[in-house]
């Protein structure tokens, strides 16, 4: 942690980002000094070495040196830093757990990294009402573990949930491998509290089943930092089911296998999981968690049920029937709960299944119709060929929601170019297949050119009108989410002129 506060003059040491540029490290200076009043010394860092572990999120190839950071306490702290830098026109970019994987979090370089992570206390559950108040810091798992005690949970459960934050999961509108069933966070949030740009308290949603007004508690859930800070968060949480079956059916090819996502949902069937793992991720996951996958298979798919037994017995049963129907050439249902488990750990740690067959990945994030699951895992085949890169997919195949992870080596930059185009490709074809390119990790800096390819300039401006009206000066979060026209029309021409050009060719800011 830092000392207490040097002189101004002493602020940046040699080899600092803010030493290099004299107009950075006067602005520090004045920031840490508005800050310093505010904050005790350990809640506020500005020198390189404490801020490295803040300049980027889960897409750690782009990295960003914050200018400060600010670890607040109190609710107090939160509101008299956003003052502090609305006074100073100081952008603030609010930070969780840092598992988000489009760059929502990466830091402005003039700007503060407002991070919620001591706000991490529950409380209170309430298991008449079924719900739980927690501080936005609050890990995801956190909150099933406290409610457990009364045989309840919370629903929404991301792959990162050991360690995401509630806010974070706020911020991105998080889903999981149960959102099919369960919903995403905007689902199953009913209230949140924060402040506003200024510094203002802003409380939307309620107790009550609904509120009065405009929905703005479902604008405000996904919006990824722009309009307001979280500090507290009441979800909802619900029954932990008498049991749970797990299918896993393997098939040769991946045509049936998405055949078989959409003949599932068309019989009335909504499984409280069904996703979908191609050979490469099968086989990544299979060698880091042997959980007893198919190898040979060309897809396999994960379908859960869960309620009482006879609810579970009767479910399981049609879907298998399903399943073979499509084609299956192995089904196999969990025998107890430690197997489904099992079946479950390989789709839980595909990402870090991932991290140990390649030096870099990103894991792209896109929606497309179930009945064209296929024809998005064959267009990627060839993409493999067309960028030299190998891709392994997994995602949630119950709502369309894809999560290909394209390997590369981040410290190669011809490698990192060709992984950009990819992805962008990837974003591309999804809406050109009907769908969008997001589902829930948010567009971040990642996927800000696509939103040019996906929505018009008028549709745009609606975007950036709704941001203007929660924060005129645009300081939270800026050059995240919405791109700006001039940006649009100039990834039109590079697309005109190139064929396709990925987002890192445009200045992010």
């Amino acid at each position: 942690m830092n000392a207490p506060l040097p002189p101004a003059a002493a602020l940046s040491g040699p080899g600092d980002a803010a030493a290099a540029e004299p107009g950075r490290r006067e602005r520090q200076a004045a920031v840490v000094a508005a800050l310093s009043a505010v904050l005790p010394a350990h809640a506020l860092l500005w020198r390189r070495e404490d801020t490295v572990p803040y300049e980027c999120d889960g897409l750690t190839a782009y990295r960003e040196q914050p200018l400060v950071v600010a670890l607040p306490e109190t609710e107090a702290q939160v509101a008299a830093v956003l003052r502090a830098c609305h006074a100073l026109r100081v952008p603030v970019v609010a930070r969780g757990a840092g598992t988000g994987l489009s760059g929502g979090a990466l830091p402005h370089r003039l700007g503060v990294t407002l991070s919620l992570a001591k706000f991490n206390r529950i409380l209170k559950v309430d298991p008449y009402a079924r719900t739980a108040v927690v501080q936005g810091g609050v890990r995801n798992l956190a909150i099933s573990e406290a409610a457990a005690p009364y045989g309840l949970y919370y629903a929404p459960d991301p792959s990162s949930q050991i360690a995401c934050t509630i806010g974070g999961n706020v911020a991105e509108n998080s889903g999981g491998v149960h959102c099919l069933k369960y919903g995403l966070t905007v689902h199953n949030v009913s209230k949140v509290r924060g402040y506003t740009v200024e510094g203002e308290p802003l409380e939307l949603g309620g107790d009550a089943l609904d509120a009065p007004g405009l929905d703005l508690l479902a604008l405000f859930v996904g919006s990824e930092g722009m309009l307001g800070v979280v500090t507290e968060v009441t979800v909802k949480l619900v029954p932990k089911p008498q049991l749970a079956r797990c299918i896993m059916a393997s098939f040769d090819d991946i045509r049936k296998a998405g055949d078989a996502v959409a003949n599932v949902i068309a019989a009335g069937i909504i499984p409280a999981g069904l996703e979908m793992m191609d050979k490469p991720m099968t086989a990544a996951v299979e060698d880091f968690v042997q959980a007893g996958y198919d190898l040979g298979a060309e897809a396999i798919l994960l379908c859960e049920s869960d309620g009482t037994p006879e609810e579970v017995n009767e479910e399981i049963g049609r879907m298998v029937d399903v399943l073979v129907g499509a084609g299956a050439t192995r089904v196999e249902v969990s025998r107890d709960e430690a197997q489904r488990l099992k079946f479950w750990s390989g789709r839980k740690n595909a990402f870090p299944a991932s991290g140990r067959i390649s030096p870099d990945y990103m894991c792209m994030d896109s929606t497309i119709p179930r009945k064209r699951l296929a024809d998005i895992l064959i267009a990627i085949g060839e993409m493999e060929k067309k960028y030299g890169l190998r891709c392994a997919n997994v995602f949630h195949a119950g709502d369309g929601n894809l999560h290909p992870l394209i390997l590369f080596d981040a410290n190669d930059a011809d490698q990192l170019h060709r992984c950009e185009l990819f992805g962008a490709d990837i974003l591309e074809t999804s809406v050109a297949l009907g769908g969008t390119i997001t589902g829930e990790h948010g567009v971040g800096v990642e996927k800000l050119s696509s939103m040019c390819v996906q929505f018009t300039p008028e549709e745009l401006e609606q975007m950036r009108g709704v941001k203007r009206a929660f924060d005129p000066l645009e300081l939270l979060n800026p050059g995240k989410v919405v791109p700006t026209l001039n940006r649009c029309a100039e990834y039109g021409k590079m697309v005109v002129r190139k064929g396709l050009m990925a987002f890192a060719d445009i200045p992010r800011f």
